[in-house]
């Protein structure tokens, strides 16, 4: 496999990447937002860990107290109940999408 050699004239990668649109050092705040709000983020970690917990506990809690040892039922409530929170999620994301939407128009209306 050939390799090649750069010229001495030339700039390293490394050189290269520090000049041309390099990050600003760890020391230095930038100005930049982040990408995603935080509240956008803790909906999805409560929704996540409730996807995660519910089935589950649901699944453990009825097995042997309301279905007596049926597995099938136990396992098809913990089914439905995913399916509950992933619609719940759907829902609230779909409510803030509008009221994003809807400040959105109330600002250019006032402008």
């Amino acid at each position: 496999m050939a390799t090649r050699r750069i010229a001495a004239s030339e700039k390293t990668i490394l050189e290269k990447d520090d000049t041309v649109g390099a990050s600003p050092p760890a020391s230095e705040k930038t100005s930049i937002a982040p990408a995603v709000p935080k509240s956008v983020i803790l909906k999805l970690l409560g929704f996540t860990l409730t996807m995660i917990v519910a089935p589950i506990g649901s699944y453990f809690a009825t097995v042997d107290t309301l279905f007596n040892g049926n597995s099938t039922y136990a396992g098809a409530l913990a089914a439905i109940i995913a399916n509950v929170v992933l619609m719940a999620y759907v829902v609230v994301a779909f409510y803030e999408d509008q009221s994003d939407q809807l400040a959105e128009k109330d600002s250019k209306k006032d402008r």
